[in-house]
């Protein structure tokens, strides 16, 4: 006995072993494809753009620093 599905959607999810049989349940098979890809395409993406934006804080405080230290080897260069 087959367990009762909610939704055609979810019948033909990707972990579904459930095959399309006919051209709507194929779209629905299609559009769930999809979907999927996008989700994770989409996470992909901002999980790039975060790393960037660490990387460019990174970049700034790193300019911050070498900037603080030419003025300290300037005034310490002039002391001597």
């Amino acid at each position: 006995m087959k367990p009762e599905i909610d939704s055609e959607a979810e019948a033909y999810s990707l972990g579904s072993n459930v095959d399309p049989k006919n051209v709507q349940e194929l779209t629905i098979y299609v559009q769930n494809l999809l979907q999927n890809v996008q989700d994770k395409f989409q996470t992909m993406s901002d999980q790039i753009i975060s790393r960037i934006d660490d990387m460019g804080n990174r970049i700034d405080d790193l300019e911050k620093n070498i900037s603080d230290l030419m003025q300290q080897a300037g005034v310490e260069g002039g002391e001597k």
